[in-house]
C-alpha cells in the first residue's frame, strides 16, 4: 500500500513543479540508471530468495549460502559501479547531472539484503525500513524540489534513500545469519545460475524501461513525460501484484523442498482466483477514469497521459496472470529456463513493436508494444507448460472471463454515472470510484455465492 501510495502523493507535485519535459528527463536517467542496477542485482532477487528458502531451517548451511551470495554480489556491483561511472562521465547527454546524483543507486547494490530477508520469510523489516526513510525522502521533495533545475536534488533524495535503505536491512539480518569468508570458488558456483535469471530480468526490464529510452530518443522528452505520468500508475497498482508473488515465492520454495506438491497446487489455484479479481477490477477501472482522472492529478498539460494510461491499464491483468505462474509454478521448482524463454520473447515482441510504431504513433506506439509483450510472457509460458498438466491453465482463463465480464459491467456502470456528471472535478470522480467498487463488490459475491469460489484470506494466510 505504501508503494502504491507514495508515487501518487509525489506525481502530481513534481508534474507541476517541472512540467513535461522535467519528468521526461528525469525518466530517462533514472531508467537508465535502473538497468545498471539491475545488472549489479545480476537476478538475485528471484535467485537469491530461492536459494536461502530452501536452506532456511539449516543455519550452518543458510551461513554458507549467504555468504558465498554476497561475495559474488560484491564482485558483480562493484564492476558495475565503475561502469555505470564511465557511462555518467563519458556518455550521458543532457541528463548528466542527474544521473550523477543517481550514482548512489548502483552503490546502494553492494549491500542489498532484501533477497536475504524475503528469503528468510521476514517482510517487516522491509516494510519499516520503506516506510520511514521514503516518508522522509518525499518530504525532502516537498521541501526542495522547486523547479526543473532542483531535478538534481529529487535524483539525490531518491538516491541516498534507496542507499541508506539497504543499510538499515543490514541491521535486519542481526542474529538471523551470520557472514562467514567462504573460498571464492564457491562464489563463483552461485554465478552461473544467477546469470541465467538475470537474462530473464534484463528482459523483463528491457521492454519496461528501454520503451521510455525510445520514445524520448525518438518522439522527444516530452512525449516521454506524458508516457512516464502514464505508466507511473499502472507501475503502482502492480506493486499488489509484487507484493503477492514477493512473498509467496520463498513459502513454495520452501513447500517444493518438502514435496508438498498437493499444497502448492492448491496455493496456486487460490492465489490466481485472488489475484486475477484484483487486476480486473483495477485494468476496468482504470480504463473507465482515466481521462478524468490524469487532468485532475497531474494537470491539464498531461491530459493525454490520461488517453495512454486506458488501453496501458489491461497490462495489468497479463502480468498477473503470468507472475502467479513465474513465482509459484516455475521458478521455485528450478524451472528457470521457462522464465527466460518467455520474457525473451517478450522483450523481442515489445523492441521490434517500439521500433515499428514509436515514430508514426510516438508515445501511443510505446503502449502498444508494451501490451503486446505482456500478452506475449504468459502465452509462451503455457506452450511450453501445458504438455506437463500441471498446471490447469482451463480453469485460471475461466477466471479472466468471469472476472473480466464483471468488470466490464462495471466500466460501463461507472462511465454512465461520468455521462450524468460531465464536469471533470473531483466529487464527480469520487462518485464514479465508489459506484465501480459497489457494482464490481456485488457482482463478485454474486459469482462467489454461486459457485463457491470465495477468497478465503484467513485460510490463505494460514497456508
Amino acid at each position: 500500500m505504501f508503494s502504491v501510495l507514495l508515487p501518487l502523493v509525489t506525481a502530481p507535485y513534481l508534474s507541476r513543479t517541472v512540467g513535461a519535459d522535467g519528468v521526461g528527463l528525469y525518466s530517462l536517467a533514472w531508467s537508465v540508471s535502473y538497468i545498471f542496477c539491475l545488472v549489479g542485482m545480476l537476478g538475485l532477487n528471484d535467485y537469491g530468495v530461492r536459494a536461502v528458502a530452501k536452506v532456511r531451517d539449516h543455519r550452518e548451511e543458510l551461513d554458507r549460502t549467504f555468504s558465498a551470495i554476497w561475495q559474488m554480489q560484491l564482485l558483480v556491483a562493484g564492476i558495475t559501479l565503475l561502469f555505470w561511472l564511465g557511462y555518467v562521465f563519458f556518455i550521458a547527454g543532457e541528463e548528466k547531472v542527474i544521473a550523477a546524483h543517481l550514482t548512489w543507486m548502483s552503490v546502494s547494490c553492494l549491500c542489498s539484503f532484501d533477497w536475504c530477508l524475503m528469503g528468510l520469510d521476514q517482510f517487516k523489516p522491509i516494510a519499516l525500513r520503506n516506510t520511514m526513510i521514503k516518508t522522509a525522502a518525499a518530504v525532502c521533495v516537498f521541501l526542495f524540489v522547486r523547479s526543473k533545475e532542483d531535478l538534481w536534488i529529487y535524483a539525490a533524495v531518491w538516491g541516498l534513500s534507496t542507499l541508506i535503505g539497504n543499510l538499515s536491512c543490514a541491521l535486519s539480518l542481526r542474529g538471523r545469519v551470520r557472514y562467514r569468508p567462504v573460498p571464492f570458488r564457491e562464489s563463483l558456483a552461485h554465478l552461473g545460475p544467477c546469470a541465467v535469471l538475470f537474462i530473464s530480468v534484463l528482459a523483463v526490464n528491457i521492454y519496461r524501461t528501454m520503451d521510455k529510452v525510445m520514445v524520448s530518443t525518438i518522439a522527444g522528452v516530452a512525449e516521454n513525460g506524458l508516457y512516464e505520468n502514464a505508466e507511473k500508475i499502472i507501475y503502482c497498482l502492480s506493486g499488489f501484484i509484487s507484493a503477492i508473488g514477493t512473498v509467496m515465492m520463498p513459502k513454495v520454495a520452501h513447500m517444493v523442498k518438502n514435496g508438498e506438491t498437493e499444497r502448492i497446487r492448491s496455493h496456486i489455484d487460490r492465489s490466481m482466483n485472488l489475484v486475477i479479481g484484483m487486476v480486473t477490477a483495477m485494468a476496468f477501472g482504470v480504463a473507465a477514469v482515466a481521462d478524468r482522472f490524469a487532468v485532475l492529478f497531474y494537470g491539464a498539460d498531461f491530459a493525454f497521459s490520461g488517453v495512454l494510461m486506458a488501453p496501458l491499464g489491461f497490462t495489468l491483468i497479463m502480468i498477473g496472470f503470468a507472475n502467479v505462474i513465474r513465482t509459484q509454478a516455475v521458478l521455485p521448482q528450478g524451472r528457470d529456463h521457462v522464465f527466460v524463454k518467455s520474457v525473451c520473447c517478450g522483450a523481442a515482441v515489445n523492441l521490434l513493436a517500439n521500433a515499428l510504431l514509436i515514430p508514426g504513433l510516438k508515445s501511443m506506439g510505446a503502449v502498444i508494444g508494451t501490451l503486446l509483450a505482456e500478452m506475449t510472457v504468459p502465452v509462451v509460458q503455457y506452450l511450453i507448460l501445458r504438455k506437463e498438466g500441471e498446471l490447469e491453465y482451463r480453469k485460471y482463463l475461466g477466471y479472466v472471463g468471469i472476472y473480466g465480464a464483471i468488470g466490464a459491467i462495471m466500466a460501463a456502470a461507472v462511465r454512465g454515472v461520468g455521462a450524468l456528471m460531465p464536469e471533470t472535478t473531483w466529487p464527480s470522480l469520487g462518485l464514479q470510484t465508489l459506484t465501480g467498487i459497489v457494482v464490481y463488490g456485488l457482482g463478485c459475491l454474486a459469482y462467489w455465492r454461486i459457485s463457491g469460489k470465495g477468497i478465503d484470506m484467513k485460510r490463505l494466510r494460514r497456508r
